[in-house]
């Protein structure tokens, strides 16, 4: 009896790990576009994802470069995110939060040279993931922005595992 019960929590602690591997978030790297509002801007860049810091939470900064508007702008982000695990689904929607460092050149028009400033604010992150065949990752975002950053991006990208 007791050598039945041995092997029942033996197997169960095997197992255990494979199960939790199955529904992790694998790290990553990739490019990433879309669209912002406020400013109106074109935006791409890259992103890197470092797995899992904790159980469901990844570590996503990302450079991005937006054009449009009269200026241009550099951010880097540094977002987290909680991935939930929807039962029977392979898609692993997020929220999360993070905060932007963007770099800003204002185009003044002929003859009025440009200016640039450096601002800071954060976003609200909602978002969606699913693996591919190849073992890489699509998604699919939406970011809120607080503060000097912009008000709204909408991004979609790709990230291959590393």
């Amino acid at each position: 009896m007791h050598l039945r019960w041995i092997l029942v929590c033996a197997c169960l602690v095997l197992l255990a790990p494979q199960a939790r591997a199955q529904k992790s978030v694998v790290g990553g790297y990739g490019p990433r576009i879309g669209f912002s509002s406020g400013p109106d801007q074109l935006v791409f860049g890259g992103q890197m994802i470092f797995g899992e810091i904790a159980p469901d939470i990844t570590f996503d900064p990302s450079l991005e470069f937006g054009f449009g508007d009269d200026m241009t702008i550099i951010a880097l982000n540094l977002d987290g995110h909680y991935h939930f695990a929807i039962e029977g689904s392979r898609w692993r929607p997020y929220a999360g939060a993070g905060i932007a460092i963007s770099f800003v050149s204002f185009d003044n028009g002929p003859g009025n040279g440009d200016d640039s400033d450096t601002e800071v604010g954060g976003a609200l992150i909602l978002g969606a993931g699913v693996p591919t065949a190849a073992g890489n990752r699509f998604f699919s975002e939406l970011k809120l922005g607080l503060g000097d950053v912009p008000d709204l991006k909408i991004m979609v990208g790709w990230n291959f595992r590393m």
